[in-house]
């Protein structure tokens, strides 16, 4: 540290803080996917015979969820 910075007691942080917003990117959809999956099995318990409609619209729903990830992670290399 520079003799300005001991005496003011302030440090400088350089950097990039992409990484932050590259975690906080992907916790939303972390939570999404687990919603909707916790969801899909509830109602495959409830509903058997609909086992395989609800897995295909499960799949479409993650999907999205996973677009807005992507979505996220790009942005910063747009701006």
């Amino acid at each position: 540290m520079d003799a300005l910075a001991e005496l003011t007691g302030t440090v400088n942080i350089e950097g990039s803080i992409a990484t932050i917003g590259y975690g906080i990117a992907a916790i939303g959809p972390g939570i999404g996917v687990g919603i909707v999956v916790g969801k899909t099995l509830e109602s495959t318990a409830r509903q058997p015979e609909l086992a395989n409609q609800l897995r295909g619209t499960m799949f479409i729903g993650i999907a999205l969820i996973e677009v807005l990830a992507l979505i996220g992670i790009a942005t910063p290399f747009f701006v």
